[in-house]
């Protein structure tokens, strides 16, 4: 992650894609031989691992129905994930139990086990999403509607937070640069911002006194970012609809960029012409650039960065060399 501000920053001090392409050579997966199924045996996460299964094996907070019908169909024909990179890492994958309980959503609460726990009421159908901005095509569209023309597909990315802890997760999904092009940005946009819903009532963690946001929560790329290939909008995992507080309905995959730039359960898309103020920057612009590319040379104030914890596991391993 970038602890500059943004106008700080030249480009030779951006994570170039091609070292995040390079990235097991810097992140090590010590967990090989603690964590279960690897990855590399399956010919498709979707196909080896049944929906009903995973979500019988869950918490009782996490078995709920897909939020609408069509749903269902859109999962029958899920494109498995290629056997390279960048679109597979060929690393163990995290266990679903972990990948689903351990979570950072703070409008459900600061802990990690709170998403999964405080989030029974929040609802996902209906939803809709807000198209602003420098597009030829504006407007409020139904999900159904957004998701539909997609050929959704499986690919397996490192998800690696700011906090030094990291998962592999087989994500259910399509690239955003599709999404991009239906709405048709015009030459003015520069960037894309995104905003998570805001619903008191069922997100018991906006009402907290202990809350340090300043909600919606907010993120953005360049519209180059955004477009890239490995960009990615995330509807399931492991073969299944998206859990709550894994970001359900939709959210964004960014795989290259810390977590927190992988915002969830989107409402607004904007193009704009400026660089957006995103939440964290906002909070803490030395800690927490616009950019946030994941780079173990740049350490946060709190966290090394060429450490790394790959969830299950409790101590931190080096990457390799």
């Amino acid at each position: 992650m970038l602890i500059k501000r943004p106008s700080d920053v030249i480009p030779s001090e951006i994570t170039p894609e091609s070292v995040y392409k390079k990235r097991r050579d810097f992140m090590f997966d010590g967990g090989r031989a603690l964590l279960g199924v690897a990855a590399g045996s399956l010919p498709s996460i979707a196909n080896a691992q049944n929906g009903e299964a995973l979500k019988a094996r869950a918490p009782a907070a996490m078995r709920r129905s897909p939020p609408a019908a069509w749903w269902a169909e859109k999962f029958q024909n899920i494109k498995p994930a290629p056997d390279r990179e960048p679109y597979f890492t060929g690393e163990t994958l995290t266990p679903y139990e972990d990948v689903t309980i351990y979570n950072n959503f703070y409008e459900f609460g600061m802990d990690k086990s709170d998403p999964a726990t405080r989030s029974g009421e929040f609802k996902t159908d209906p939803w809709s999403v807000e198209i602003t901005g420098e597009v030829e095509k504006p407007g409020t569209y139904h999900l159904e509607d957004i998701i539909k023309p997609h050929d959704i597909e499986e690919r397996i990315y490192r998800l690696r937070c700011v906090e030094a802890w990291s998962m592999v997760i087989p994500w259910i999904g399509f690239p955003l640069a599709d999404l991009i092009k239906r709405f048709e940005p015009t030459s003015n946009a520069k960037f894309v911002e995104f905003e998570t819903i805001v619903d008191a009532e069922t997100m018991p963690g906006i009402n907290s006194r202990f809350a340090i946001v300043r909600w919606p929560y907010r993120e953005g790329l360049r519209i180059d970012e955004a477009t890239n290939p490995l960009t990615f909008m995330a509807v399931g995992l492991y073969g299944s609809y998206l859990p709550v507080q894994n970001g359900a309905p939709w959210r964004l995959i960014v795989p290259w960029k810390y977590g927190f730039k992988s915002i969830k359960s989107i409402v607004k898309i904007n193009f704009r012409e400026t660089q957006p103020n995103t939440t964290w920057e906002d909070l803490q612009p030395n800690e927490y650039g616009f950019y946030a590319n994941v780079n173990p040379q740049v350490h946060h104030p709190r966290w090394r960065q060429d450490m790394e914890r790959r969830l299950p596991q409790t101590l931190f391993s080096r990457p390799r060399n």
